[in-house]
């Protein structure tokens, strides 16, 4: 009898499977372990999680790694995460003409353009012209109120207000004219004394109309056409808010550097070609396509495709011992994303959100380096370690413990870090893929696109379904059904946007609504799974049409998504594929699948030698 154990490094899990081979070639799957893969995928780091995924299999069966004949581990095609999957735009670097706000609370209605002036300097002013009051956090709303009030008395033309505070409609309430006025500007101070500026404030339920419009900011501040160019992002910031205010700093103040998002260049088997990033990601992908199969991705130098390429091979270099040029980019997956862009000069970090691509990028997978990690690790655990076979061809086997599954069969293995595909024909001929972009690419665009800066927060908003909170009683779900509770729910989350997170509320800070996160969300999914999906089928297929693939079976830690092995079936059901999650030796879910088919792979070769 000889026991086994097959090893999947995942970029986000390591999966082991224990089995007993008998001599009669009957094998028993006896336990199963997981643990988070430790490094990144590929690396040496890899053996701290490899031991404790196995030691952790052992353990639930009462066996130790002195017990072990064999360990079996994946080729693992390491994708670089963080570095990798970043979106690339062009970046213009401004100390921008004009400063943008919009506040939660503004008081008073209307436009007001004038010179800015602070509250206390007033009755140095003998002329009539129009003014923006500048008001400190040392001057409270009783007191500004009186001194706008005596000085409308006196004849001046107070236009605006500009307060530190959360004064607004304190103040609004208490003046004879109504102006408009932009509260909670915490960096007042910076604001610039003696310039032009304009105040805008729309009625509720409104929205500004003159300072989100390039057009209607040259009016009110007479630009020249170059001028107007510069303010665009600062319109495009204040687009949909109910209030702003826009201040023209003193001429000189301009500078502007463009960092271009640059090309990428692709390098096929038998084409070669390069594609500006500017186009799209749609172009980006048919590039790829046809240049298919790729034996390097590059990107040109002094721009951020390029940056981004280069620290891909740098990273990998550093992690590997290997020259950075020996280092091959095996696929990239582009998606068509915005981010929000943070405004030069604002005063309360006002962000325009821009157009750009985001790219997830995947090394080719060296066998050299998966054999020095076996090596290492034989020598440290003291029981045989060999490189297993490609994790594609793996997880097929493993799928076909799935029941009611059987050749031909497609996989398709939805990892952290990658989408792997694997047809087996009637033949048991494999043909296999990988491709960049899963899990970590989606948790990246929910981060990106929501503004949340918070990997952890974007982690979980993929992962579980979301609720409003209507009440200290109920909550609406994401689908409008309505849930109401006996006992009053936490304050805390009351009036928020949550996330149903294994029986807790955990509250979304910001002002996405819901219907927006849920878009944003479902959008990362089908842009990524759903295209990458139909990439590798399509790869796989021995005609190079997903209509010819009856059966495909969804493997890997993404599978068990609540939301992401239904969107794969509707797109597949469009070629009449029947889709769905595996379910590995009809005990595992769709985890394990890699795992299982190293072992299954093992009885193969077994019974080869003998």
């Amino acid at each position: 009898m000889k026991l086994v154990a097959g090893v999947d490094i995942g970029n986000a899990t390591t999966e082991t499977s224990i089995a007993k081979f008998y001599n009669d070639k009957k094998i028993e799957f006896i336990s199963s372990g997981i643990v988070k893969t430790t490094g990144m995928k590929g690396t040496r780091q890899n053996i701290h999680g490899i031991f404790s995924s196995v030691k952790q299999a052992l353990d639930k069966v009462g066996l130790s790694i002195e017990d072990l004949n064999l360990i079996r581990i994946n080729e693992a095609a390491p994708v670089i995460g963080d570095v990798a999957m970043e979106t690339i735009t062009e970046t213009i670097i401004t100390e921008s003409t004009m400063i943008g706000h919009n506040p939660s609370t503004p008081g008073g209605l209307g436009l007001g353009v004038g010179t800015t002036i602070n509250i206390n300097n007033l009755h140095e002013i003998s002329n009539k012209d129009p003014l923006i009051v500048i008001i400190p956090s040392t001057v409270d709303f009783m007191e500004a109120s009186e001194k706008i009030n005596r000085e409308f008395n006196n004849g001046r033309n107070i236009v605006g207000a500009i307060v530190q505070r959360d004064d607004g409609v304190l103040i609004n309430n208490r003046i004879f004219k109504k102006i408009p006025i932009v509260d909670e500007v915490t960096l007042s101070e910076k604001v610039p004394l003696g310039m032009r500026a304009a105040v805008e404030v729309a009625p509720v339920g409104g929205v500004v109309e003159v300072l989100s419009n390039p057009f209607g900011i040259a009016t009110a501040f007479e630009l020249t056409p170059e001028e107007t160019k510069m303010i665009v992002p600062i319109a495009r910031a204040l687009i949909g808010n109910r209030s702003a205010v826009v201040i023209k700093t003193p001429k000189g103040d301009v500078q502007e550097r463009i960092i271009p998002a640059g090309k990428i260049n692709v390098t096929g088997e038998k084409r070669r070609k390069s594609i500006d990033v500017d186009e799209g990601a749609e172009e980006i992908m048919k590039t790829l396509e046809f240049c298919s199969p790729i034996k390097d991705i590059s990107g040109e130098p002094g721009t951020n495709a390029g940056g981004m390429l280069e620290r891909v091979r740098q990273v990998m270099a550093n992690l590997t011992g290997q020259n950075p040029g020996a280092i091959k980019i095996q696929d990239i997956l582009a998606v068509d994303t915005f981010v929000p862009q943070k405004v030069k000069g604002g005063l309360a970090n006002e962000f325009s959100m821009e157009n750009a691509v985001g790219i997830a990028t995947m090394v080719k997978a060296d066998k050299l380096q998966m054999q020095a990690i076996a090596n290492e690790l034989e020598k440290q655990l003291g029981v045989l370690v060999e490189v297993g076979g490609v994790e594609a061809d793996m997880a097929i086997r493993g799928a076909l413990t799935t029941p009611g599954t059987n050749v031909p069969l497609a996989i398709i293995d939805m990892g952290a870090g990658s989408t792997d595909a694997s047809f087996m024909s009637k033949e048991k001929r494999n043909k296999s893929i990988h491709l960049a972009g899963a899990g970590n690419m989606v948790t990246l665009m929910i981060n990106t696109e929501l503004g949340l800066d918070d990997i952890d927060l974007a982690e979980d908003i993929k992962k579980y379904p979301l609720a409003k909170v209507e009440s200290l009683f109920h909550v609406r779900h994401e689908d409008g059904t309505v849930q109401f509770f006996e006992n009053p729910l936490d304050p805390k989350v009351f009036g928020k946007i949550v996330i149903l997170k294994e029986g807790n509320m955990v509250p979304i800070p910001g002002d996405n609504t819901l219907e927006r996160i849920k878009t944003v969300r479902r959008f990362a999914k089908e842009k990524i799974f759903v295209t990458n999906a139909l990439r590798a089928l399509t790869t796989v297929s021995a005609t190079g049409n997903i209509r010819d693939i009856e059966y495909v079976v969804l493997v890997g830690g993404s599978a068990l998504d609540f939301e992401i092995p239904q969107l794969i079936t509707d797109a597949l059901s469009k070629y009449g594929v029947v889709a769905g999650r595996a379910n590995i030796r009809g005990t595992e879910g769709p985890r394990n699948a890699v795992a299982s088919g190293l072992i299954l792979s093992y009885r193969k070769e077994d019974d080869k030698n003998e």
